[in-house]
């Protein structure tokens, strides 16, 4: 797998784990949803937002340096 497949990956991953949250919180209503969703979900968004861009830019250094060494 290339660096930008893995990276894609995980956004979709991550995408299919907030569509699934959706549906959850239709069910799960009280205090501690809330919690959860703060504590976990918002920094896990945040956090696959800046993977997503480090893999991009890691994925254009690696096409780089292998253009470079031909």
């Amino acid at each position: 797998m290339s660096i930008s497949s893995n990276g894609k990956r995980l956004i979709l991953t991550t995408k299919d784990l907030f569509l699934k949250w959706e549906q959850t919180k239709n069910f799960w209503k009280d205090a501690r949803s809330r919690e959860f969703e703060q504590k976990f979900l918002t920094e896990l968004q945040a956090n696959t937002d800046k993977s997503a861009e480090v893999i991009e830019q890691l994925d254009k250094l690696v096409a780089k340096i292998r253009s470079d060494c031909e």
